[in-house]
């Protein structure tokens, strides 16, 4: 298969936004990707949608809300996909199989989120949609809960691992600090992470701390995609060297929760696809939505056996200046988490490092990148192997 190439992109602040809604949202994105991108929206073949929606708007059929935001788009075939925590990742693989399959050359894909308006108590409901509600659906917490009993299942079996989770949202939110879009650019030591305090309690019982959790955002990032025989005549060229997808079981109690199988499924096809192997990546975005799927995400991707992803941290080897960096954005524990926005937001800050247009973020000769977005507790998985073409 023939993968297209990102060449051009948009991010919002992410955050408490002032738009009140979606199409704001929208409309704060796309034109600066089509400028970004130097095309036009008379170029646009397709559009592709990423909102997880499930309650946060009353508005849904948010594909028709680009021809809203911009009219010019109005008559372009638009398309909304959801799928969890991945929603912006699967508009962007549906993009890239409509490029593939020969619909169109160009795409444009928008991720969007309208989250900090619905109260703390409902969106938390909202968001164990993405769990399996007959088992899962009563537990303390929404998904921090869910996420807690699989750092507990962690700590059984391996010891207990708060400090190397403290240091992991410590790593982010130094990453955080030199990235403009972030939610929250504020950095906390290792020391406070690992302390439970009034500041930072112990969410849905333990063992995570407020720190571990990543944050309630809105925000919006886009990204324009083209056939790779008009890559060339682009200003930039971002190229797929891989994109693979792996699904696991939705239900916890049917699988082993924290192996993260699907994730370690879908980073092992995209390094057979790519031909490289882990040590040749120089960065990598991955979803921190938690500090212990980090954690467990050192381990699927191979960077530490299992049970020892706290060694990882520990060695300083995803630091910026480690062997890998991993979320030299601030991940999704720093930059945020606004749920339809973040799979193509990962996709945007790993471009942006192979672009060399990272700014302060920029790390040095960054030629290959891998992004990890997951939907639900490691359901659907998505790993790309992206790498600088010019």
């Amino acid at each position: 298969m023939q993968h297209p190439s990102i060449v051009g992109w948009s991010h919002s602040k992410f955050g408490r936004a002032a738009e009140p809604g979606l199409e704001q949202l929208i409309a704060t994105v796309v034109p600066d990707a089509l400028m970004h991108a130097g095309v036009g929206t008379q170029d646009i073949d397709g559009v592709f949608v990423g909102v997880y929606n499930n309650g946060f708007s009353p508005q849904a059929f948010e594909a028709s809300l680009v021809g809203m935001a911009i009219p010019e788009l109005a008559n372009v075939p638009a398309l909304h996909c959801e799928n969890a925590c991945a929603t912006g990742s699967a508009a962007l693989y549906a993009a890239a199989d409509f490029i593939a399959a020969g619909r169109g050359n160009i795409a444009l894909v928008v991720g969007a989120e309208k989250m900090s308006s619905t109260p703390t108590p409902t969106a938390g409901d909202i968001m164990l949609s993405a769990c399996y509600r007959s088992e899962e659906g009563d537990v303390d917490g929404g998904f921090a809960g869910i996420f807690c009993q699989i750092a507990q299942r962690y700590f059984h079996e391996h010891g207990d691992r708060s400090l190397e989770l403290a240091m992991i949202s410590a790593k982010n939110h130094a990453h955080g600090m030199l990235n403009p879009y972030a939610h929250m650019q504020k950095e906390f030591s290792a020391d406070y992470c690992n302390t439970v305090s009034e500041k930072n309690p112990l969410v849905a019982g333990g063992p995570l701390r407020r720190t571990d959790c990543s944050l309630i955002s809105d925000g919006a990032a886009a990204i324009v995609l083209v056939h790779p025989d008009i890559a060339h005549s682009m200003k930039r060229s971002i190229r797929f060297k891989a994109r693979n997808q792996a699904n696991d079981v939705l239900a916890l109690s049917r699988r082993d929760p924290i192996e993260f199988a699907g994730a370690r499924n879908a980073w092992a096809k995209s390094f057979a696809e790519s031909g490289i192997e882990l040590s040749d990546l120089d960065v990598v975005e991955t979803h921190d939505c938690f500090t212990i799927a980090e954690l467990l995400e050192y381990e699927a991707m191979g960077l530490a056996e299992r049970g020892k992803g706290g060694d990882v941290i520990r060695d300083g080897i995803t630091t910026r200046d480690g062997i890998l960096p991993v979320n030299p954005s601030g991940g999704l524990k720093s930059r945020g988490h606004p749920l339809g926005a973040t799979g193509v937001s990962q996709h945007v800050m790993a471009a942006m490092q192979l672009a060399g247009e990272a700014g302060e973020m920029q790390l040095p000769d960054v030629n290959l990148a891998g992004v990890f977005n997951m939907g639900g507790a490691s359901v659907a998985n998505y790993v790309s192997i992206l790498e600088r073409a010019r």
